[in-house]
């Protein structure tokens, strides 16, 4: 038995090592595509309701409804797209999205638990019924954060969601399984996909990320929704590719938004494939040594 020692420990290494290293790229999340839906900051399936002085950042997309009302007094800075066929591309890219994020693979099952005091990495964390937060919840660092909610989403008054150590708000999604509700003063981030409809309460804020309700209703009272700004990058390995700086536009078309990078790391696989080259040298040099002592 212990003359295959020096045969196997190098195999040992070599594997233990490859795991530990192969994970930071073959195992991320990657956004889900929202294509056109990325031009508008709300969309909504049904209608768009808001009372009080409310202030949309940007553009708003209703599709195949046609009601839009309490604005003024509310405010959209950007182009109202109502039962047209930009409306109707961003609806059919949402949907997409949605499904995209409702199917990516699970890294955490957070069934029955609060978000609230939680700080977590990037992931997708998949909650099989209703999803609550109170508190605060931290988001730790670079990469994409995906939520899978399979009922409704509440969130309690004062909630704070914080992008802290290189997270980045144009990186979170939360996939709602039916509806969700921003408690009032939340302070909420991420681009919010409801399969029906989104409330927000008096005074609660997107301050970094999209509301978009499929199939029913946006309801707005006194609430602020600022999509993200900038580029948005994503590394992997190396560096990550970059989008396109901007926001939502104010005159007669759509603007562009921030666009998560796609780039692929310069030394994502480089590690690993030296660990190969060395491990099966290891290898070969203990065969030899076997075969040498065995004579």
């Amino acid at each position: 038995m212990f003359k295959r020692l020096p045969f196997l420990i190098p195999i040992v290494f070599f594997t233990g090592a490859l795991v530990a290293v192969a994970p930071l790229d073959a195992f991320a999340a990657t956004s889900p595509n929202l294509g056109t839906a990325l031009n508008f900051t709300v969309l909504a399936g049904s209608t768009v309701t808001n009372t009080g002085p409310s202030v949309i950042t940007g553009n708003l997309g209703l599709d195949p409804g046609s009601s839009v009302t309490g604005f003024p007094p509310g405010t959209v800075t950007g182009v109202k797209h109502i039962s047209d066929a930009v409306a109707l591309n961003a609806r059919n890219d949402l949907t997409t999205a949605y499904i995209n994020a409702a199917n990516a693979p699970v890294t955490t099952d957070m069934t029955g638990l609060n978000l609230g005091g939680k700080n977590l990495t990037p992931g997708v964390y998949k909650f099989d019924s209703s999803a609550q937060l109170t508190g605060t919840l931290a988001l730790s660092g670079n990469g994409v954060y995906i939520f899978q909610i399979g009922s409704t989403l509440t969130t309690a008054s004062n909630y704070v969601v914080q992008t802290i150590k290189g997270a980045q708000a144009c990186s979170v999604y939360w996939q709602v399984g039916t509806s969700a509700t921003l408690g009032s003063a939340t302070h909420f981030q991420g681009t919010l996909m409801a399969l029906t409809s989104i409330t927000m309460i008096t005074g609660a804020n997107i301050i970094s990320g999209r509301a978009m309700a499929r199939n029913g209703a946006l309801t707005l009272d006194a609430n602020h929704i600022v999509p993200p700004v900038g580029a948005c990058t994503l590394g992997s390995g190396g560096g990550g590719g970059s989008g396109g700086a901007g926001g939502p536009g104010s005159g007669g078309t759509s603007g562009p938004v921030p666009v998560p990078g796609t780039g692929a790391g310069g030394t994502g696989l480089m590690i690993p494939a030296l660990m190969l080259i060395t491990g099966g040298a290891s290898i070969e040099a203990a065969r030899r040594s076997h075969a040498g002592a065995a004579r």
